[in-house]
């Protein structure tokens, strides 16, 4: 079920798979109500709540549909996000709604309050089915020829001007840097901060600008660099990166940590810290035998998070804790009989 349109639901009737669109109610509670009513018609047995700003949609259409409500977490629910009182109120509402709580990483999960609510990881999967490149090794380029990528969307918590600033530093420029994603409009001027910055550094710096696709960049490049300066949820670019056949550099602590480990398959730098950054880029610039191996590493460890493991977790999550409307309508029969038989005194 949806509450507005959008390309996600033109793709599930694209592939057949039943949806509704519910909007035009003036507030969240009665949006909610209506969702409940079109959850009971669609003979839905458990609700997913999507993202934080559908939990309260979620709770009130779960109590209208009398089914349980997952929480599907793809947000590190902490005070760096959201402000300490606001990220409280979140924990709090979900701990007391959700019946059960899907998170995307150990890191984001971590954050919530489940009060002994049945949990469980799904990593952001990635398909590999039809992806020939995902099984070629790829041959690294020499220092002075290094492209590096930095994928996301620019902002401050991404970490982009830090990251110009440790490439200032590096003993060898690489040949190309792409920036690759579009900024929010109440962040274009950080976007002209990091375009004035890449100019007086003198960084051969492309800004692509808001991209469909990123994976065109990340085959082209040598280094893919994760550098949010906060604790990053997941890190989904980080596993395309992998897959793509880049050495990776990202940030701790956050998801990425899990993806990584650091030495083996790639490298991890402390969030916000430029020395350690600028240390990480000249290490994998420099030393093209390394880039090979850690890219090598890297692409095995990506197949590790394959879409298909996580659908599987979510579908045996899901199974196990709906309540089928045939139970329940059973229950009822049995005890509408059991109020017609007579008494005895």
């Amino acid at each position: 079920m949806f509450t507005e349109d959008g390309p996600m639901l033109r793709l599930m009737a694209e592939r057949g798979i039943e949806n509704r669109l519910v909007r035009g109610s003036s507030g969240p509670l009665r949006l909610g109500w209506e969702l409940g009513a079109a959850a009971r018609e669609l003979d839905a047995t458990v609700l997913v709540a999507v993202s934080t700003e559908a939990l309260l949609l979620g709770a009130v259409a779960a109590r209208r549909a009398r089914v349980p409500l997952v929480w599907h977490v793809h947000q590190r629910i902490s005070a760096e996000y959201f402000g300490r009182r606001r990220a409280l109120m979140i924990r709090l509402l979900g701990g007391m709604v959700a019946r059960g709580v899907i998170a995307n990483s150990r890191n984001s999960l971590a954050a919530l309050y489940t009060w002994r609510r049945q949990a469980v990881v799904a990593y952001p999967g990635v398909e590999f089915t039809g992806l020939r490149h995902a099984e070629e090794p790829r041959e690294q380029r020499p220092a002075d020829e290094t492209v590096i990528a930095v994928v996301g969307r620019l902002a401050p918590w991404k970490g982009q001007d830090l990251f110009l600033r440790a490439l200032a530093d590096v003993k060898t420029l690489p040949r190309e840097v792409f920036l690759v994603g579009g900024a929010r409009p109440e962040e274009r001027a950080y976007l002209a901060e990091l375009e004035v910055h890449a100019t007086a550094l003198g960084l051969p710096v492309t800004f692509t600008g808001h991209v469909e696709d990123p994976e065109p960049y990340l085959r082209h490049a040598d280094i893919l660099v994760h550098c949010s300066v906060l604790p990053e949820p997941f890190g989904q670019v980080v596993v395309e990166g992998m897959m793509a056949g880049c050495a990776v550099i990202a940030t701790r602590p956050g998801g990425p940590e899990e993806i990584i480990e650091s030495g083996v398959n790639g490298l991890l730098v402390r969030a916000g810290d430029r020395a350690e950054l600028t240390h990480a880029l000249d290490t994998l610039i420099t030393d093209q035998e390394l880039r090979t191996k850690l890219a090598d590493a890297g692409r095995v460890r990506a197949r590790d998070f394959d879409v298909a493991e996580s659908a599987r977790i979510v579908t045996a999550f899901l199974t196990g804790l709906r309540r089928p409307r045939a139970f329940r309508s059973r229950i009822a029969d049995i005890v509408s009989r059991n109020s017609r038989r007579p008494t005895i005194d």
